[in-house]
């Protein structure tokens, strides 16, 4: 079992999928604990990261389209923002 914990922020640090079927438990900042599979955040990454493309103006794979501009390649994050009551 992984054990994760959420910051004062409500965010826990994820920057990788985890195997579908693993069970997590995510302590909260209130002090409950959750057990979540890994499916259910894979998909609160997943949504966190198209937000985070969405915000920045990127393309689904991460990418900038606009000329002679620089960034990032988009296509990670760390910080993936978790809340009781999320599980499956």
């Amino acid at each position: 079992m992984i054990n994760l914990q959420q910051d004062a922020d409500g965010f826990i640090r994820m920057n990788r999928h985890f195997p579908e079927k693993v069970r997590i438990a995510v302590t909260f900042a209130d002090g409950t604990t959750e057990e979540l599979s890994g499916g259910r955040l894979n998909k609160a990454y997943d949504d966190a990261l198209a937000e985070f493309r969405a915000q920045n103006h990127l393309d689904a794979r991460g990418y900038s389209r606009s000329p002679k501009k620089k960034t990032s390649s988009g296509n990670k994050i760390e910080f993936v923002p978790v809340h009781p009551g999320m599980g499956d």
